[in-house]
């Protein structure tokens, strides 16, 4: 294990030799935030991956035209307002004045077009609004045009979508960028400016206040909404995969905030009188086991399901969030728990003891040979290492040829995105959570989308069935309506599984008391001060 003092020497080290004493002391002034990442940012494009950890570094750099604040309702950000007209096919969205991107150059409206068409290709609720969409243009410097094949409910709301691969405006010329090439110049108009110049990848990434940055007037911070003032000059990020070696660090005052400390760290950092620890986000994350769709054995669906036979949501929770039954919820289905999506429908398939023999039984007669099942496994992000353990045990006792790939997060996000055969580097499932807010309905559901592999959503499955309810849900005239299209969405998912449910995890953050204005919900850094 990592001693504690290597923290010093190795994560707030630029490059080869470590920082002076003196400048470690003054980096723990209160215009300097030192944070502790889930893992390292490998991938800086935000629309080019769902890791949250990119989206967290995404709202640093970039910013959106409409804002979602804690209790889920959406307000302009970028924008100044939104007007329909033609029945509702008529949308035009104002700009508010003295935006500027980190170049110096004024924010218009043409770069939000292009912003848009870019996410859109990638995004679920982008390509839910891009479907709806005749022509979107820049009707002038400030005004975004929608003009809409029928009205649509839920612009605003796709254009405030806060969670992984957020609608980020940038410049034109960078959102002109194919959508499945990553842009790696990182130019937004939010409140901080990536400093590449101090990035060590692996190691620390570092973002310096924008003085440009004109915060939104009025109303109060929440969520990504309202005004984003930036209190730091300066916001460190110190990637330190060792837990025992980041409990020390917060401890120790070295860092400020650990964004996701393990559940056997937390009694400890509980205990502490200088430190904070509490869950922000009461929907919690919903853990997934993602098949590839494109390649054996789990492009077979009689082999997917069979796998359900074999699933115990129990045995992934606790081995995330422990055995108090308070920090987890299984059995889980494909919407958040609690939220009105959610309900019981087919569930039982999760309940009672696992059938392993009968599992074996199913593949086999599913036309199973042996073939390798490559579970990409990432060891630097303990609780996404948790899920691929158990899933490895899983998939073994029914009989399935599991060949275990450890690599660390980077390297997972990076080979999740390719369609190769097994026998190219490619993959057949991997673990992962999504926020509960991700998965509040089919709209904004990714890996509930079966439009096969035209689309970014990783996995790629086809499932004409699931598109037809997912279109009828957004057609629904009322809540009912769509409640009981999410319940046979639930049941139809389970029949061409996507992905298998994995239960539902709350998770801790932990900061010093020092710190006031942390936002409920995913880390943000604006509101935040240390005194």
């Amino acid at each position: 294990m990592m001693k504690r003092r290597s923290f010093l020497a190795g994560t707030l080290a630029a490059g080869g030799a470590a920082l002076a004493a003196p400048r470690i002391a003054a980096a723990q002034g209160s215009k300097v935030l030192k944070f502790i990442p889930q893992s390292d940012v490998t991938i800086l494009d935000p629309i080019w991956t769902t890791a949250y950890v990119t989206r967290n570094h995404g709202y640093l750099v970039f910013d959106t035209l409409f804002g979602t604040d804690a209790q889920y309702k959406v307000s302009p950000q970028m924008a100044a307002g939104m007007t329909t007209d033609k029945d509702g096919k008529l949308v035009r969205i104002t700009l508010r004045d003295g935006l500027k991107w980190h170049d110096g150059e004024r924010v218009l409206a043409r770069d939000c077009v292009a912003s848009i068409q870019r996410w859109g290709k990638r995004d679920t609720y982008g390509q839910t609004l891009m479907d709806v969409t005749d022509e979107l243009t820049a009707a002038d410097d400030r005004t975004i045009q929608f003009r809409l094949k029928k009205p649509f409910a839920l612009v605003a709301e796709a254009l405030g979508k806060s969670a992984s691969s957020f609608p980020a405006m940038m410049p034109e010329r960078l959102a002109k960028t194919d959508p499945f090439t990553q842009i790696t110049e990182m130019v937004g108009s939010g409140p901080y400016t990536f400093n590449a110049k101090e990035r060590v990848v692996g190691s620390r990434v570092v973002y310096d206040r924008f003085a440009g940055y004109v915060p939104r007037q009025g109303g109060v911070a929440s969520g990504t909404a309202g005004p984003k003032i930036a209190h730091f000059d300066r916001v460190e990020w110190h990637v330190v995969p060792d837990a025992a070696t980041a409990a020390g660090a917060l401890q120790n005052n070295e860092v400020d905030w650990w964004e996701n400390p393990t559940n056997d760290m937390l009694p400890l950092l509980r205990g502490h009188k200088d430190l904070v620890v509490e869950i922000q986000d009461p929907t919690g994350l919903l853990g997934c086991m993602r098949f590839n769709h494109l390649t054996e054995p789990f492009n077979n669906p009689a082999i997917r399901r069979a796998v359900l036979k074999v699933i115990n949501q129990q045995d992934f929770v606790t081995a995330v969030a422990g055995t108090d039954p308070k920090m987890w919820h299984v059995p889980d289905g494909v919407f958040c728990p609690g939220t009105p999506m959610a309900s019981e429908a087919g569930l039982d398939v999760f309940k009672g003891p696992r059938d392993y023999a009968g599992a074996k039984k199913e593949i086999l007669a599913a036309g199973y040979k042996g073939e390798k099942v490559v579970l990409l496994a990432p060891t630097n992000f303990p609780i996404l290492k948790a899920l691929a353990d158990v899933c490895a045990d899983a998939l073994g006792k029914a009989g399935l040829n599991v060949d275990y790939q450890a690599m660390d997060w980077g390297t997972v996000i990076q080979r999740r995105a390719k369609k190769d055969p097994i026998s190219q580097g490619g993959w057949s499932v991997f673990n992962t959570f999504w926020a509960g807010s991700d998965q509040f309905n089919p709209v904004g559901h990714a890996f509930l989308r079966g439009d096969g592999p035209q689309t970014g959503t990783i996995g790629w499955p086809t499932s004409p069935k699931l598109e037809a309810l997912r279109q009828q849900w957004i057609d629904a005239p009322d809540l009912a309506a769509q409640k009981k299209i999410a319940e046979e969405m639930q049941l139809q998912a389970l029949i061409d599984v996507p992905y298998v449910p994995l239960g539902q995890t709350l998770a801790a953050t932990a900061f010093n008391k020092k710190l006031t204005g942390v936002l409920d919900g995913f880390v943000t850094f604006w509101n935040v001060q240390k005194a």
